[in-house]
Formats: C-alpha cells, structure tokens, sequence
C-alpha cells in the first residue's frame, strides 16, 4: 500500500481499521472495497453496494421461521 500524500484522500477497510492507503482499491485481508475514511453510515453503505448476502440472510430467515411455524 502506498503512504498517504499530503490532500489525498484516506481510505480504509471498514472491518480493518489497521488497512489505510490513498484513493479507492480493495482490502489485502478480505477483498472488501476501501472506503473514504469517516464516511457516514460506511458499513450500511457497503452493505447495500452488493446486495447478494442481504437477499441470502432474509431468505435464510424466511426458511427459518416457516420451519419453525411448521413445527407447531
């Protein structure tokens, strides 16, 4: 990575607060997009950027809770 330059952007990992590097790129550690540092709501953000784990939870959540109302 390469040292900040003075009025450059920073950006960083939102789960490796450790991973900081000038301009956009993706993290050594997981491959999650750098985010601008202090971004507002970063996480939210990156979360909704790909929504394919979003769409798996809530089906995984619908199939939980027709089995346990099943269940009964």
């Amino acid at each position: 990575m390469s040292a900040p330059q003075k009025g450059e952007e920073i950006y960083t990992c939102p789960m490796h607060k450790d991973v900081r590097q000038a301009g956009p790129g993706k993290c050594p550690h997981c491959g999650m997009a750098l985010l601008p540092e202090g971004a507002r709501f970063a996480m939210v953000r990156h979360m909704f950027s790909n929504p394919l784990p979003l769409v798996l939870m809530g089906a995984i959540m619908v199939v939980l809770m027709i089995a346990a109302v099943m269940t009964r």
